[in-house]
């Protein structure tokens, strides 16, 4: 039996896997680098497989009063005529749904819980070195404390320095050659759901996540993997909008310093298996790192640590429940995150759209069945 547990990193999935350990009767304390532990950002896609897995975690009441949750998209030209139009279900289960949360918004309704929970919280602390005998792992931290514990889980994302201690051959992320800029913007009177818009110089997608705002996407073909200066992503973005009909000039017009406007390389990894060693495990971004032509990287991190959770409440053996743990969630995170690169390389060269939506179609499919 698991008694004591550390977890690396205060994001989605080292929240879940926190809230989860401590639902089974864990001990856990939770480090995070950041002694504001804030998230930046705009929005978030929430595809089903994270609704699901957050109404598991007793959250997703919370995330309906605080984001957009519905169903049904619509598929646009980029002169505006719509090519598509996929109606919502009537009282879909959250597997079934879709919607848009602020970055923010997700992590305070998460936070609070772990506080909420008990949950040993440190901030601005880092692991120095740790020590793992086959009987626990003494962990020092940069801050001259120490600790003693039955299970260490690295959820310090897809460059996680847990998975360099464990894992030194491991090659870094790989970049895909494509761009992902993201903005906030007022909501269009009348929109209910996902637009997204085929065919223009940039793949473009509209998401709520609020009564008032929606969050834009767009994917741009960036071999040379730029980087940009905080005062340039504005006019940038505004630029890449340029050309659109439909509705796109009234968001490119409500563009402005407020709009949390990023812009990040789309970057992706996946670590052979195991994603463990001894009692230290990975998690989400630091063991499946996918870009987000899914929407599916949260969702898959909030599963881990639920699945995590629930194979050590399954085993008496540590080594077997992680064992157990990444032969359940292999194969689920090795799809999504192949696939979804896959999907990116055929928009970045002009390839078969057919493919690519057969791809996307059948891996969200499999990612409705139970995890």
């Amino acid at each position: 039996m698991i008694g004591s547990a550390l977890i690396v990193g205060g994001g989605v999935g080292g929240m879940s896997a926190a809230l989860a350990l401590h639902r089974a009767g864990v001990s856990v304390d939770l480090i995070d680098a950041d002694p504001d532990w804030k998230v930046y950002g705009a929005g978030i896609s929430m595809t089903g497989i994270a609704l699901r897995a957050l109404d598991d975690l007793g959250v997703l009441d919370e995330v309906r009063a605080r984001s957009h949750i519905g169903s049904g998209i619509r598929g646009l030209a980029p002169d505006g005529t719509v090519i598509f139009a996929v109606p919502p279900l009537e009282n879909p289960e959250p597997v079934q749904s879709s919607g848009g949360i602020m970055r923010p918004v997700l992590h305070d309704i998460l936070s609070a819980r772990v506080r909420a929970a008990g949950i040993s919280v440190h901030l601005g602390c880092r692991v120095a070195a740790f020590d793992d005998d086959g009987e626990g792992v003494t962990v020092r931290f940069d801050d001259g404390r120490q600790g003693r514990y039955d299970l260490v889980v690295g959820a310090d994302g897809i460059y996680s320095a847990t998975g360099r201690a464990l894992f030194p051959e491991t090659p870094p992320p790989v970049f895909t050659g494509q761009g992902c800029w993201r903005a906030v913007v007022p909501r269009r009177e009348g929109m209910t759901g996902t637009e997204m818009v085929f065919g223009g110089k940039v793949k473009l997608g509209f998401n709520p996540v609020s009564a008032t705002d929606m969050y834009l996407f767009a994917l741009e073909h960036v071999p040379d993997n730029p980087r940009y200066a905080d005062h340039e992503l504005v006019d940038r973005l505004k630029a890449l909008l340029e050309g659109f009909g439909g509705d796109v000039p009234r968001v490119r017009d409500a563009i402005g310093p407020g709009s949390m406007v990023n812009y990040r390389p789309l970057e992706w990894h996946m670590r052979p298996a195991p994603w463990h060693k001894g009692r230290v495990v990975l998690i989400g971004d630091a063991a499946h790192a996918t870009t987000p032509h899914m929407a599916s990287g949260a969702g898959l991190a909030i599963e881990d640590g639920i699945v995590l959770a629930r194979e050590i409440a399954r085993h008496d053996s540590v080594a077997e429940a992680l064992d157990a743990f990444v032969a359940h969630r292999f194969e689920r995170a090795r799809a999504v995150v192949e696939n979804s690169v896959r999907i990116g390389e055929i928009e970045m060269t002009g390839g078969d759209q057919v493919e690519a939506n057969r791809m996307l179609g059948s891996t969200l499919a499999m990612l409705q069945q139970p995890y």
